[in-house]
C-alpha cells in the first residue's frame, strides 16, 4: 500500500482539485487531489461524503420488518440485502435450515439478482469505456453510442438484465423492493405459470451470457499490457467458498487468500466475521476500511467481489462457467488475476454461472414446492451472509426479548474494498494526472477505476452511465478559484 498519497505533509502549500460528486454507494462521493506546483500529485482520496444510518434508525424495529426495511439501502442490488437480512432472520427465530423449496427458491431469487445487476454494471455503464477507449470522444462514450454502433451487443445487454428482473418479479411481486424472504423461509411458492414463462428464455439467456463473456474477455486482451496495469495492484482476496469449495454465493464458508494465492484461512465459519475482521475508522470519509485482524491494517486489507470470487474458489458448478474460469485462472498463471479490469471479466463469468443455475432451478420439481416455512426455538442474535454482486455482504442483528431489534451490524461489499479502491484511484492519478492539464478525459479514467470495482454508484452512474462531476482549481492561500471543470449529469461539459 502506498502511504506516500494518503497523507500529504504541508498540505496548506498545495492546490487542491475536488472532484464532486463521483456518485457513490447510495449517494455521493467525492475525489480529492492535492497537487504541488510541478502539478505532481502528493494526495489522493476517496471520500463518501454521505451518512445513511440505516443500523441506528432499524433498532426498535420488530425483527421480522428488518428484510423489508433495509433492502432500501439500494436500488440496484436491494435482493442481495433482503436476503443476507432474511438468512439473519431465519438464525434469530431458531431455523438452522430451510425447507428444500425454500431454500431453491432463494437461490433462484439470488441469482436473478446477480444477473441482472452485472449485466446492468457491464453493459450500461463499462462496456463504452472499453469498446471506444477511456479517453475517446465524451459524445459517443455511453449507452446511446453503444447502441448505435453495436446495436445487437447492446439489446443482449438489455435484455439479460431484463431477464434477472423477471425473476426477481415472478417471486417477489415487483422488481424493486419485493418481499419474499419471512423468517425460516418464503411467503409464497414459484407458481407452474412462471416456471414455464421464465423456463421459455433460458437457452437464448445462456447463449448471451457466453457472448458476454467472450466481449468482457476480448475487450480486455485486445489492450492487455495497458487493461493489465490501469489501476492495478496486488492484495488478497476474501470470499464465501462452499463445502467442496467450489463457487457459491448464497452460503458457505469463508476464505482468504494472499496475493501469491496461498491459503492464509479457510472454511472459517462467518458468524465468527468479529474475530476475523476489523474496522479502521478515519476521519475523511463515512465509510470504513476493513482489514484482517491478525494482519493489521498494514498488509490485512483485502478485495471482494467477482474478482475475488472467481480467484478463490476452486471451482464452479456448472459446466459452462467452469470452462470460462479455466480460462480466467490460466490467464493468470501461478498467481491470481491481479488486474483491477479484470473485475469486468470474472463479473461476466458469474453472469453466466448464474444464468446456467437458474435453468438447473427452473427444471428442479421442488421449485415449485409449497413447504415454504420452518419454525424454531427463538433466539436473541442472528447473522447472515452472502456474497452480493459486489462482494461479501455481512448482515448482524440483536434483538431483545420485546422482539425489537437493539443492535445492527452492517458490513456491504463496497466497505470490504475501501482500502483498494483508494489505491486504485492513487494509481491511476499518478500515471493520468501527473504533469497533465486536468480535462474531462483525465477525469474518465478515475471513473474507469472506480467503476472497475461497481462500488454500487446507483444514483448516478447507473442511471445513464454517467457521473456528474466538478474540479477546481483554488489558490493555495487566498483560496480562490482558479479554474474549474464541471461536467454535468448530461455529458455537457463548462468550466
Amino acid at each position: 500500500m502506498d502511504h506516500s498519497l494518503d497523507t500529504a505533509e504541508n498540505s496548506e502549500n498545495l492546490k487542491r482539485f475536488v472532484i464532486e460528486p463521483v456518485s457513490r454507494v447510495e449517494g455521493h462521493g467525492k475525489v480529492t487531489l492535492l497537487v504541488d506546483d510541478n502539478n505532481q500529485i502528493q494526495q489522493c482520496r476517496l471520500h463518501i461524503a454521505e451518512f445513511r444510518g440505516f443500523e441506528r434508525f432499524i433498532q426498535g424495529r420488530p425483527y421480522w420488518e428488518i428484510p423489508i426495511l433495509v433492502q432500501r439501502l439500494c436500488g440496484i442490488c436491494p435482493v442481495s440485502h433482503h436476503i443476507a437480512a432474511g438468512k439473519a432472520i431465519d438464525m434469530i427465530s431458531g431455523v438452522t435450515e430451510l425447507t428444500e423449496s425454500a431454500y431453491k427458491l432463494r437461490l433462484l431469487l439470488h441469482y436473478g439478482q446477480t444477473l441482472q445487476s452485472h449485466a446492468l454494471h457491464f453493459f450500461h455503464l463499462c462496456s463504452p469505456d472499453f469498446l471506444f477507449g477511456f479517453e475517446s470522444e465524451l459524445a459517443g462514450r455511453n449507452i446511446v453510442g453503444v447502441i448505435q454502433k453495436h446495436p445487437e451487443l447492446a439489446l443482449q445487454g438489455v435484455k439479460l438484465r431484463k431477464y434477472g428482473q423477471e425473476v426477481i418479479r415472478v417471486i417477489c411481486g415487483k422488481r424493486i423492493h419485493g418481499t419474499g424472504c419471512i423468517p425460516g423461509g418464503m411467503n409464497k411458492p414459484l407458481s407452474r405459470e412462471d416456471k414455464h414463462y421464465l423456463l421459455g428464455d433460458t437457452e437464448q439467456i445462456i447463449a448471451w451470457a457466453e457472448c458476454a463473456v467472450k466481449t468482457a474477455r476480448d475487450c480486455y486482451l485486445a489492450n492487455e499490457p495497458f487493461h493489465k496495469n490501469f489501476a492495478g495492484l496486488r492484495s488478497n482476496y476474501l470470499s464465501l467458498v462452499g463445502d467442496k469449495g467450489e463457487l457459491n454465493l448464497y452460503h458457505g464458508k469463508l476464505r482468504l487468500k494472499d496475493a501469491s494465492g496461498n491459503l492464509l484461512f479457510d472454511k472459517q465459519d462467518y458468524c465468527d466475521y468479529q474475530n476475523l475482521i476489523q474496522e479502521e475508522v478515519k476521519s475523511w470519509t463515512y465509510m470504513k476500511f476493513p482489514f484482517i485482524k491478525t494482519m493489521g491494517k498494514e498488509s490485512g486489507w483485502y478485495r471482494t467481489g467477482p474478482l475475488a470470487r472467481v480467484n478463490n474458489c476452486d471451482y464452479i458448478p456448472t459446466p459452462l462457467a467452469e470452462m470460462a474460469r479455466q480460462e480466467f485462472v490460466a490467464y493468470g498463471g501461478k498467481e491470481p488475476v491481479h488486474s483491477t479490469l479484470a473485475y469486468h471479466w470474472a463479473r461476466m463469468i458469474e453472469v453466466l454461472f448464474s444464468a446456467e443455475k437458474i435453468k438447473q432451478l427452473l427444471f428442479d420439481p421442488m421449485i415449485t414446492g409449497k413447504d415454504l416455512i420452518v419454525q424454531g426455538k427463538r433466539q436473541s442474535e442472528g447473522i447472515g451472509v452472502v456474497e452480493a454482486p459486489r462482494g461479501t455482504l455481512i448482515h448482524h442483528y440483536q434483538v431483545g426479548e420485546d422482539d425489537l431489534i437493539t443492535k445492527a451490524n452492517l458490513i456491504v461489499a463496497t466497505t470490504h474494498n475501501n482500502t483498494a479502491l483508494n489505491e486504485s484511484i492513487r494509481i491511476v492519478c499518478t500515471q493520468q494526472i501527473n504533469g497533465r492539464e486536468i480535462s474531462e478525459k483525465v477525469l474518465n479514467n478515475i471513473e474507469v477505476a472506480i467503476r472497475a470495482y461497481d462500488p454500487c454508484l446507483s444514483c448516478a452512474t447507473h442511471a445513464i452511465g454517467r457521473m456528474p462531476l466538478k474540479v477546481e482549481m483554488r489558490h493555495q492561500q487566498s483560496g480562490e478559484l482558479i479554474s474549474q471543470l464541471i461536467k454535468d449529469i448530461d455529458g455537457t461539459l463548462h468550466r
